[in-house]
């Protein structure tokens, strides 16, 4: 099958970049590359014409009218032609098999639900391209001794098939649409009509995998298997009022049941 990603980036070309050099040495190829660009100034531009030259990239932009991240995204679900869609940020670092497993396990009526291991912003700062490159930066040992403190999440880095696929079994985490890390089929995105554009931050991308749900398309947890590192960033667009409006919209969409969205595609 074909495979495309769909990345969402906002004025961050240096943490953009780094996510690039990722997906620059997978294992597996993506087919098409989407840069879902809510807003963002010529240096983000300059910098996807570069990668532009050797990888399968298209550039979706709009005009920087606050946020409208669930606009954008379906602007890129427009233009994309891959059979199989994977969804992440311009701040998630993948492994270099993350895109394999993402195919590995893609099933019919189902979506893949990933996580991420966040990074501590003088780690995410430090990162070069040769540590992307080498894979050393998703080596727990190499981590340590960069001064990355042990706890529990780390697990999310041992690198055995058996124990990630025993731990992605037990987790008490659900299986949601989350924005940095799922995938699924394109026509059952299009079938429940993309994102809701009403929708600002806060819990926007989850909806959508609350509509896949209610038509029948469950997700699997895969979130200790296709792994993605997380750079740390602010987030000045976080507002109290537009969360509480995506709640109310989520309650209602799990309250009536809804597969589809009229304010979307």
């Amino acid at each position: 099958m074909n495979i495309g990603v769909i990345i969402s980036t906002y004025n961050n070309p240096l943490w953009l970049e780094k996510t690039l050099w990722g997906y620059r040495c997978q294992s597996r190829q993506a087919d098409e590359i989407i840069i879902a660009d809510d807003g963002s100034t010529a240096d983000t531009q300059t910098l996807i014409q570069r990668f532009a030259t050797g990888m399968p990239i298209k550039h979706v932009w709009h005009e920087d009218r606050g946020f409208r991240k669930t606009k954008i995204l379906n602007e890129a679900l427009r233009v994309a032609e891959s059979d199989y869609l994977v969804f992440t940020d311009q701040d998630c670092v993948p492994r270099k098999d993350f895109l394999a497993i993402h195919e590995r396990n893609a099933q019919p009526r189902r979506f893949l639900s990933g996580g991420y291991f966040k990074l501590p912003m003088w780690l995410s700062e430090k990162i070069t391209e040769d540590d992307i490159t080498s894979q050393r930066t998703f080596d727990l040992a190499w981590l340590r001794q960069q001064g990355l403190k042990m706890t529990f999440k780390c697990t999310k880095l041992v690198r055995a098939e058996w124990f990630s696929q025993m731990m992605n079994k037990i987790t008490p985490t659900s299986a949601t649409w989350n924005g940095m890390n799922s995938s699924g089929w394109r026509s059952d995105l299009l079938a429940a009509r993309g994102f809701d554009e009403r929708m600002r931050y806060g819990g926007e991308d989850r909806e959508l995998g609350e509509r896949l749900e209610n038509a029948g398309v469950k997700g699997i947890q895969i979130r200790y298997s296709a792994i993605a590192l997380h750079l740390d960033h602010s987030r000045p667009y976080v507002d109290s009022d537009a969360i509480e409006k995506n709640r109310e919209i989520r309650r209602n969409t799990r309250h009536n049941h809804l597969t589809r969205t009229e304010f979307g595609l």
